[in-house]
């Protein structure tokens, strides 16, 4: 039992030891910022092909084999997206904060 939590002690270390620690703050800051912009379009395209998919579950012309494809997509997005926003919290977890970044990608 020992080991075991010998072991999830080593896993929660090598956890705490990020890929970002070694960057300066002003470059964490520059790619946190980076991160977050290319989070948004991530999202904002993940909406669209979810809307489009919405949409054409309800339009009976749309063939299984085009909503199954476009179901794919959108998980396949999705995952792309949970991948970015664990990159993100990790970036940010080392920053130390949450840059401010205006809605229209400015400063």
């Amino acid at each position: 039992m020992n080991k075991a939590s010998s072991s999830e002690a080593n896993d929660e270390g090598k956890k705490r030891e990020s890929r970002f620690s070694s960057l300066q703050q002003s470059e964490l800051e520059a790619l946190a910022v980076s991160a977050i912009l290319e989070h948004r379009c991530l999202i904002a395209a993940d909406e669209a092909v979810y809307e489009e998919w919405i949409r054409a579950t309800s339009d009976p012309s749309v063939s299984g084999a085009v909503l199954e494809s476009l179901q794919e997509e959108y998980v396949a997005r999705q995952k792309k997206s949970e991948a970015k926003q664990e990159e993100l919290s990790e970036i940010i977890d080392v920053l130390g904060y949450v840059p401010q970044v205006s809605l229209d990608g400015g400063e």
